[in-house]
């Protein structure tokens, strides 16, 4: 199916998440009639691949110095970083591999690569907030005077439209640092060790040599096809193998709905997708068009 969505006069496209189950699915190869928790079981082992490869990375890249890099949208010549978080790593070259004797092909260290990049680009914010609260540190970390407020607000970028709750917190979190070890952490970096990555498979960052998902005739079933290892520790491509998984879409999706490719989360013996789409919605203020408030546009 393309991805492409097509757009009527006054309309525009919006895309939307709906949760779905993966109940079953086909090894390709062998014509095997997979369970659920078998399902699950391989989805596990590329889910753990994954997250290895993206713990590693975010490890290596924990840091002020590669995450302000990854932020300023440039690289070391001055080109601008692609948004897909992967193909921005590899521009870097932040570069990832399976461990000794594991054989992936490269879509798995895409999906890696994926997962690190958004979360080292979301951290970018809080590492900003922590800087802030540090260089305005009040006196009595526990009740700002007025004028602290002021330093902490000017030096947090955007502070002046930031909840006080989220300062307090940060403050919080930094004094308990500070409590336990003698003295102010030198950035978030330091105050929080790299984090933990999820088991998830972000097919998204994929194609279709590795994931595929069509929409079928009567538009109210999909068919997920991707490879997925045969034991914990593929090693050759042998090891891999296409399943075809079904999928019951539900009536949150429109029957005119582009789809994509979505989100694996194995869990307690079942597959949870998040599967997203995109479809026509009517433009903001197309003529026709009912405003929130009651008026048609003319």
């Amino acid at each position: 199916m393309g991805r492409k969505l097509p757009l009527g006069e006054g309309e525009a496209a919006r895309t939307a998440s709906a949760p779905v189950l993966l109940r079953s699915g086909v090894d390709e190869k062998t014509g095997e009639v997979i369970t659920p928790a078998v399902l699950a079981e391989r989805v596990g082992w590329c889910a753990d691949l994954v997250a290895g490869m993206t713990g590693a990375l975010l490890s290596g890249h924990w840091n002020a110095v590669d995450v302000d890099t990854l932020a300023s949208g440039s690289d070391a010549g001055g080109r601008s970083l692609p948004s897909n978080a992967w193909m921005a790593l590899r521009r870097l070259g932040w570069t990832v591999a399976p461990p000794d004797g594991v054989r992936v092909n490269d879509r798995i260290v895409r999906m890696a690569q994926e997962q690190a990049g958004r979360m080292l680009r979301s951290v970018k914010w809080r590492a900003d907030v922590i800087s802030g609260v540090l260089a305005a540190w009040p006196a009595a970390p526990d009740k700002r005077a007025p004028a602290e407020w002021e330093q902490v607000r000017a030096a947090i970028p955007g502070g002046e439209h930031l909840p006080s709750s989220v300062i307090r917190s940060r403050t919080r979190q930094v004094a308990a640092y500070a409590r336990r070890h003698g003295r102010l952490p030198a950035g978030v970096f330091e105050l929080e060790p790299s984090p933990g990555a999820a088991r998830m498979l972000l097919l998204a960052a994929c194609d279709g040599q590795q994931a595929t998902i069509e929409r079928s005739d009567d538009g109210r079933r999909a068919l997920l096809r991707l490879q997925l290892p045969v034991r914990p520790d593929p090693t050759s491509y042998g090891d891999w193998t296409w399943v075809a998984c079904p999928i019951q879409l539900p009536s949150t999706v429109p029957a005119d709905a582009v789809l994509h490719l979505p989100t694996l989360r194995p869990s307690g013996g079942t597959t949870r997708a998040d599967l997203a789409f995109t479809h026509p919605v009517p433009r903001p203020g197309a003529p026709g068009t009912p405003w929130p408030w009651g008026w048609t546009g003319a």
